[in-house]
């Protein structure tokens, strides 16, 4: 629940080795949710953050976890290319900031019934946009469960009122700038 942890998290990933070793150069490194070409995306906010070991493990001791902890990273072995490399890949690089991360791999069957049922630590989960529109993603992933699509993926149990405001105004915002605007914020 510590912003601090999840920069420690996100600054020692380096997605450039993922997408050249793993993915064989055939991947877009992101920084954000929305994809390019999804409406709603964003290059502006979509900037990488430069990989940073002794960053991370600043903001890791900060937070009170200088040693480091342990938990586990459920991941998918068999829905998307190189699901399992990816997370082996993630292991390794989040082992050099001082945590100790189980990796528990498995068929995408037994993993989505493990995710939906909250029991996990941390997981890889891909989303696809079939609207080509960023809410489609805002609302089932980040909105908070209510009734209906509104979270209806949010497996991180993300609450936040004033996400869940911008994303509300964005579901029924014509005009087009002023939406954009809801998006970009969200």
């Amino acid at each position: 629940k510590d912003v601090r942890v999840r920069k420690a998290l996100n600054m020692a990933i380096d997605r450039e080795a993922i997408k050249r070793v793993t993915m064989r150069g055939l991947s877009i490194p992101a920084a954000i949710m929305v994809a390019p070409g999804v409406h709603g995306h964003s290059d502006e906010l979509d900037k990488i953050t430069p990989v940073d070991v002794d960053g991370a493990k600043k903001l890791l001791a900060e937070a009170g976890y200088p040693g480091g902890f342990e938990f586990s990273l459920d991941c998918p072995n068999n829905r998307y290319v190189n699901d399992e490399e990816i997370c082996q890949a993630l292991v390794g690089m989040w082992a050099r900031i001082g945590l100790k991360v189980k990796l528990n791999a498995q068929p995408m069957a037994s993993f989505i019934a493990k995710i939906q049922r909250f029991d996990h630590s941390a997981y890889m989960l891909g989303w696809g946009v079939a609207t080509f529109d960023a809410n489609y993603s805002l609302q089932s992933l980040l909105r908070t469960k209510t009734t209906g699509a509104d979270g209806s993926f949010n497996l991180g149990r993300v609450s936040d009122a004033k996400l869940d405001a911008l994303i509300d105004a964005a579901k029924i915002e014509t005009d087009a700038k002023k939406r954009d605007v809801l998006l970009r914020d969200a």
